[in-house]
């Protein structure tokens, strides 16, 4: 689905993605984690198109779309969700939900006066979809509430909810667990487990939450100081003596040699 050939992104003299290489296959829930100033969102927005590479390359399906920019994406059905929420506040939970498709009747001043009904027709299978998704997450209960008022976790979902509402082919998850109740989490977990075997969606997650990531994941790669480090399962990862000492530490390598030997 995805191959990423050598890309860095440079900050003046800064690295923070120095010649990463990976590659997310279809069909695949792939984790990516990392030590904080690894990298991994830098690469996420790159790949995503919030930022334009320094060099390398990007392909989607064969297509190369290194530095397209992020609506040109969204068509090509990759999206993305971002570490803090991104809703509309002072609009419901479903109007977030029926403002994603694009080029809707209603975006065009014109069809205002000229096609009313079609638009009306429009919002109605808007809002049906958007509640078939509140449906599928279980949030059906928080339709007509302000997105603003929602908790963190109930945000993340909503974001979720938003990669349902368009063909979506590939997800980058940034952090979907970060302040998220356990409750909650096993929640989100389950909607992108069943998103991703019922649905064929294809998923890259960031996380720190190992247990969320092993649960979910495979393969798992590792960054570090903006490369790729290691790439394999989850036991495999944890039992990699660089990613316990770039990633975890060596105060902690007996700890997680202990828990990959169980």
């Amino acid at each position: 689905m995805i191959v990423v050939e050598d890309l860095h992104m440079h900050f003046g003299g800064f690295r923070a993605v120095d010649g990463a290489s990976l590659s997310i296959e279809t069909g695949t829930i792939t984790g990516l984690i990392g030590p904080n100033g690894a990298g991994k969102t830098t690469l996420f927005n790159a790949i995503a198109g919030d930022l334009k590479p320094t060099s390398g390359r990007v392909t989607m399906s064969g297509e190369d779309i290194t530095g397209l920019p992020p609506h040109a994406l969204f068509g090509r059905g990759l999206l993305r969700t971002f570490q803090v929420a991104h809703e509309f506040a002072t609009m419901t939970v479903r109007e977030n939900l029926m403002m994603v498709p694009g080029h809707q009747a209603g975006e065009t001043l014109w069809n205002v006066w000229t096609a009313r009904g079609r638009i009306a027709s429009e919002e109605k299978a808007l809002a049906r979809k958007a509640d078939e998704v509140l449906e599928f997450l279980t949030i059906s209960h928080l339709a007509d509430e302000r997105a603003g008022n929602l908790s963190g976790g109930q945000k993340k979902l909503l974001e979720l909810g938003r990669t349902m509402m368009v063909e979506a082919k590939i997800v980058f998850l940034d952090e979907v667990g970060a302040g998220v109740n356990r409750t909650l989490l096993r929640t989100i977990g389950d909607a992108i487990a069943e998103l991703n075997r019922e649905r064929g969606y294809t998923f890259c997650m960031i996380e720190h939450d190992m247990e969320f990531i092993g649960r979910l994941c495979d393969p798992v790669i590792c960054m570090a100081e903006g490369k790729v480090l290691a790439e394999g399962t989850i036991d495999e990862i944890k039992a990699d003596e660089r990613v316990i000492e770039a990633y975890l530490g060596t105060g902690l390598k007996n700890k997680i040699s202990q828990e990959a030997a169980q």
